[in-house]
């Protein structure tokens, strides 16, 4: 049955399919000349690690740190509005494990200088050296993780439903982590770990909101007996949109707080988190829905296979 009252989804996918067309392009082109601004976890560099007694004034800090001579230095909160994390550059020629014996030299005389400049009490949590080499280790690795993913994802769907199905899927998930990493290159966000981690994150996200839609539309492909498959992939995303919008609307809640309350520390996480949800809620509807019927799916395509001699069987 046609619900009489419903959002024609399908009606307007050629105009969205040209937006996520335009919108990926410059994403892709952002990608290509900006690339992305990557973080400690991905570039060489040191992390000082400082806590103090009172609340921190970062403004105040990165005057004290410029005044003397760390004019690259990069200040962010983590963990709460006491604990603080600066980041400097390093001198690539030098010997790795002098930069190691360098990192805790500089974190100890930077803990000295914020004490006398302030005033505060300061504790030394940590100074680290992360190398240029584990930076390329860890950016390989996480793409290649996330090709797996897809990779799995796609054998798992096409056996679960159907090839088309998991042709759609994947255009979705890649159109959504493609538009992620276009918006931290665009912006020019500090693309680091967890912000690679809130990209699976997305990509299982999306997937499920996916399978949930195309688990509908392949229950109504079989029951409905009359309607086009545009018709019935209609009634299938509105039949959902009720659960798509109440799991995407609590799930911004928890991330808006995120943004709010977090801290520094996972502000990326938070952002590409946010944009993912909004995004693969829009990519569940249009890119994949859309995906499978630009393959021509059919009634066919779905149909449970009979059993040969099934009717042989039933007779007595």
């Amino acid at each position: 049955m046609i619900l009489k009252h419903q959002i024609d989804f399908m009606g307007k996918r050629r105009i969205a399919a040209i937006g996520s067309g335009v919108l990926i392009i410059i994403a892709l082109l952002s990608l290509l000349f900006n690339s992305l601004q990557l973080g400690l976890d991905f570039t060489s560099g040191t992390s000082v690690r400082l806590s103090y007694s009172d609340s921190v004034n970062i403004p105040e800090v990165n005057d004290i740190l410029a005044s003397n001579g760390y004019d690259d230095a990069q200040v962010v909160s983590f963990g709460s509005d006491r604990d603080i994390r600066i980041i400097l550059s390093v001198d690539e020629e030098v010997d790795e494990a002098d930069q190691s014996a360098a990192a805790l030299a500089t974190g100890e005389e930077l803990a000295a200088m914020l004490r006398t400049a302030s005033g505060s009490e300061i504790q030394l949590l940590g100074s680290d050296y992360v190398s240029a080499k584990v930076g390329e280790e860890l950016a390989e690795q996480g793409g290649l993780g996330m090709l797996v993913a897809l990779g799995i994802i796609m054998i798992y769907i096409s056996v679960r439903f159907q090839f088309k199905f998991a042709v759609g899927a994947v255009a979705a998930l890649a159109h959504d982590v493609i538009f992620v990493l276009g918006v931290f290159s665009v912006f020019q966000l500090e693309f680091d770990l967890t912000v690679l981690a809130a990209l699976l994150a997305v990509i299982g996200y999306s997937l499920n909101d996916t399978i949930v839609v195309a688990d509908r539309i392949r229950e109504n492909f079989r029951r409905m007996r009359k309607g086009t498959p545009e018709e019935m992939v209609n009634v299938s995303l509105n039949q959902t949109l009720s659960r798509t919008l109440i799991t995407s609307f609590t799930t911004l809640l928890v991330l808006v707080t995120m943004l709010i309350v977090g801290g520094e520390s996972i502000r990326g996480f938070a952002i590409a988190l946010t944009i993912g949800v909004l995004v693969g809620t829009y990519s569940s509807i249009y890119v994949a829905s859309s995906t499978i019927l630009y393959m021509k799916v059919t009634r066919e395509d779905l149909m449970i296979p009979v059993k040969e001699g099934a009717e042989l069987d039933s007779l007595p």
